[in-house]
């Protein structure tokens, strides 16, 4: 397990905060990375050291505490410019990456299936090659570790025209694994489709599991969640819904992940409502609601209706706490995946936004198509039945798109 020291500068004293959080949650990147964590340090200065971030003094107290606690890696929480690395790992004689390296590490060791080893290979390269270019043999000579997995140390010594030749591969992997989702996505139309999207950890995992009995893997660690994965989700005995659990956010993102991971985004892009999943018992809750908010927006996702859902209230036992949530988040939903408790209220909550999109159609079926009848019954609540002959009209209240495809359908296979 890699030793490992950890540095954040901020710039003002207001700052200072914001940072001491984003060192803890640098702590908790690292860990999940498999790397352990020595030592922070937080640097308050007026500015940036162009060529260092850090001052030469606190460059000389870095190699120090190195030599004195046997580091083998420096993650600063701030973005380094390629310079910067080189310097630094030049003067401490210590590897060194920046917070979007540990990311982008992380979902590396995290990805299981093709797309998602595509989209974070495509982020690690795009990201390798604006930061990490001309620094491989360092790197090489320091050793393997934490933010060179992934395409590896090997990759990290290919030229710029070989990763050009990889980065357009990936592009064409995932433009084929794009069009294959949009098939899928067409195939869901005729369903109310919903997405959980929220801060990593929050328990988006946990919540479609106990929705669907999916299954899907939960861990104590963050990013467990890389692949979408959707199932169904009766809201009601005649309203079912499409769910899908999607890869979770982080403040500031790193962009390349943004973008190589378009297709697995655009289940959220193409949802009705997404539900925005939030850890009430933590600690910086305000923080990490404006970071999803920000993300969202950074996605196209700013004008699509979203439902608030605290999850993790069995963990809060002061009442104050969540009346104030509720006070300042009217409207929303508040939940533990783990007891089940507030789970009809939420989906009480849903169906109050799935009835914008329900209306009313009748149907006459001949009294021999069981299947037909059958498959309105399934897909509806029949508000009335009349039978005349050898015929049947239904009155269905239903969602719209999919008692659409059940019309166009009924006539064609009548007609045949």
């Amino acid at each position: 397990m890699e030793r490992v020291l950890l540095i954040a500068v901020a710039i003002s004293n207001k700052d200072r905060w914001q940072k001491a959080d984003a060192l803890d949650e640098l702590t908790a990147l690292t860990e999940t990375a498999g790397g352990n964590m020595v030592e922070k340090i937080l640097q308050i200065r007026p500015g940036y050291e162009p060529s260092t971030l850090i001052g030469k003094g606190k460059i000389i107290e870095l190699k120090e505490l190195c030599r004195q606690h046997k580091i083998d890696l420096l993650i600063f929480d701030n973005t380094l410019t390629a310079t910067q690395i080189r310097n630094i790992t030049e003067q401490t004689e210590v590897r060194v990456i920046d917070r979007t390296a540990l990311i982008l590490d992380i979902f590396s060791q995290h990805a299981r299936t093709a797309e998602a080893k595509a989209q974070v290979e495509l982020a690690q390269l795009e990201y390798r090659r604006t930061n990490l270019i001309g620094f491989g043999l360092e790197l090489s000579r320091l050793g393997g570790g934490i933010g060179t997995r992934g395409p590896g140390e090997r990759k990290l010594e290919i030229d710029r025209r070989r990763i050009r030749e990889r980065i357009s591969a990936l592009n064409k992997i995932l433009t084929r694994i794009d069009k294959e989702r949009s098939v899928q996505q067409k195939n869901r139309q005729p369903f109310f489709k919903i997405s959980l999207a929220g801060y990593t950890n929050a328990g988006k995992s946990s919540l479609m599991n106990y929705l669907t009995n999916a299954k899907v893997k939960v861990a104590p660690y963050l990013f467990a969640t890389l692949d979408s994965n959707t199932k169904p989700l009766a809201i009601t005995n005649h309203i079912t819904v499409l769910l899908t659990d999607t890869v979770g956010f982080i403040r500031n993102l790193p962009h390349e992940l943004v973008a190589s991971f378009r297709s697995t985004l655009s289940e959220i892009r193409n949802a009705d409502l997404i539900l925005h999943v939030i850890d009430s018992s933590d600690s910086d809750i305000d923080n990490k609601i404006e970071a999803v908010r920000h993300t969202l927006t950074q996605i196209n996702c700013e004008k699509q209706p979203v439902l608030m859902v605290f999850n993790k209230i069995d963990r809060i036992f002061e009442n104050e706490i969540i009346r104030r949530l509720k006070r300042k988040h009217s409207n929303s939903a508040f939940v533990s995946a783990l007891t089940g408790q507030g789970i009809d209220n939420l989906k009480t909550a849903i169906l109050k936004h799935i009835k914008t999109e329900l209306t009313t159609r009748t149907f006459t079926i001949p009294v021999s198509r069981g299947d037909l009848i059958n498959r309105l019954y399934e897909n509806g609540d029949v508000i009335k039945r009349v039978q005349n002959d050898n015929k049947i009209t239904l009155t269905v209240k239903g969602y719209r798109l999919a008692l659409i495809k059940i019309s166009n359908d009924i006539r064609a296979s009548l007609r045949s």
